[in-house]
């Protein structure tokens, strides 16, 4: 690991966690019980995120969403069926900036990858990729968590942090913010990467600082120190993040990898995903806990 990284991990163990956890009676189910969740990061900053405990005895498989690169915190992604919470404790985490964990900072989208991006001792994802560090920390530290069977799934975040932190036996990551940015950014016109262009084009001095900061983030360099079976889900064939220009990642991650190249539809690609973390879990009746629409 970098000393950059290992200088980031050694700020945040300065600020003990001390969580406060609060049910929320109006989001809770027969099946799952939902607490509100504030964890402080490095900052120190006040953090906030969801945690659904299934009804009965433990433990449980896990399902950690890592902050998204978006201002709403869900307690389960959009289009997800409640009922997972009955199968998996989730843990759903505001990272800086997002909406519940906006005070004293609130993120711009767009606008988020690009603040403070010429110098990487102050660039916002500094903190964020400690948060997620942060809110897996506190995942693992509860009982009714089965170590064995934990998923990080995200964007390269997820991945990021199976990278700096013990805990992670499973990955689903999407990679969109931090593989070959400095490279692949003038190839698009699609936010988020065209935050990158659009900054560089404000700032055309200061190319090379971003170039240097970004590369302390590519998930290539970090992809060794990943021992957990990763599902890489790739653009579809023939777009820029497509599973062939994700083969040196792939090759890169010391763990077990399936990439599946995205068919262009919520429904085929949440289905393989959902199937995946399922069948990786040991949970046999994914069909009952599929959003309806998604059965058979």
């Amino acid at each position: 690991m970098t000393s950059y990284w290992n200088d980031v991990l050694a700020a945040l163990a300065l600020y003990p966690a001390r969580p406060e956890i609060e049910a929320l009676p109006l989001r809770s189910t027969a099946f799952a019980t939902l607490y509100g969740v504030r964890l402080t990061s490095l900052g120190p900053y006040r953090l906030f995120g969801y945690l659904s405990i299934p009804a009965g005895a433990g433990p449980f498989p896990a399902i950690y969403y890592p902050p998204k690169y978006q201002s709403v915190l869900e307690i389960i992604p959009q289009g997800t069926a409640n009922l997972m919470r009955s199968r998996y404790v989730t843990f759903a985490l505001a990272g800086r900036g997002q909406r519940n964990a906006d005070t004293p900072y609130a993120a711009l989208f767009p606008g988020l990858l690009t603040d403070g991006i010429d110098d990487a001792a102050s660039y916002v994802f500094r903190g964020i990729v400690a948060d997620s560090v942060r809110g897996l920390e506190f995942l693992r530290s509860r009982r009714e968590v089965d170590a064995a069977r934990v998923v990080l799934a995200g964007n390269d975040i997820a991945l990021m942090t199976a990278a700096l932190t013990t805990g992670a036996t499973h990955v689903v990551t999407t990679p969109t913010l931090f593989y070959q940015t400095a490279e692949l950014a003038p190839k698009s016109h699609a936010y988020p990467l065209e935050e990158i262009n659009d900054y560089l084009h404000l700032y055309p001095a200061r190319a090379e600082a971003v170039r240097r900061t970004l590369a302390h983030y590519d998930l290539l360099g970090l992809a060794p120190r990943v021992t957990a079976a990763t599902l890489l889900m790739a653009g579809a064939p023939s777009t820029l993040l497509d599973g062939a220009a994700l083969r040196p990642l792939a090759t890169a991650l010391r763990g077990p990898v399936t990439v599946y190249e995205s068919q262009q539809s919520l429904y085929k690609d949440g289905l393989y995903s959902e199937r995946w973390m399922a069948g990786q879990c040991g949970i046999a009746d994914v069909q009952s806990i599929l959003p309806e629409h998604w059965r058979d």
